[in-house]
């Protein structure tokens, strides 16, 4: 069961509000909580994987601990980030493994 997000409206409610809602009630709301659809797990790769190809590193640390909430293990986001270095680039790896020797410390 996926837990109720308040982050967008904690943070940007005041500024973006729409931007809020999208993403606490749409993304994490209705999208995340399919888990008929797709495990959390899965969910959770997907996102990390997007994340660390996409250089989005100050997302990445809410989303490794949230994987690692969702079952992800040390040695699956080891081999994970591992297998993505040879697609998305040796230095974003680096950051990655960096962020997540942190969670899995």
């Amino acid at each position: 069961m996926v837990k109720k997000q308040t982050a967008g409206r904690k943070q940007l409610g005041d500024f973006a509000p729409k931007f809020a809602e999208l993403n606490d009630d749409v993304l994490f709301g209705q999208v995340w909580a399919r888990e008929d659809k797709l495990s959390a797990h899965e969910r959770s790769v997907i996102t990390i994987t997007a994340l660390i190809a996409g250089g989005n590193f100050e997302q990445l640390s809410y989303h490794l601990q949230t994987g690692k909430d969702n079952g992800i293990s040390k040695e699956e986001i080891s081999e994970i980030i591992t297998h993505l270095s040879f697609y998305v680039g040796w230095p974003k790896a680096w950051s990655a493994f960096n962020l997540a020797k942190e969670i899995w410390a």
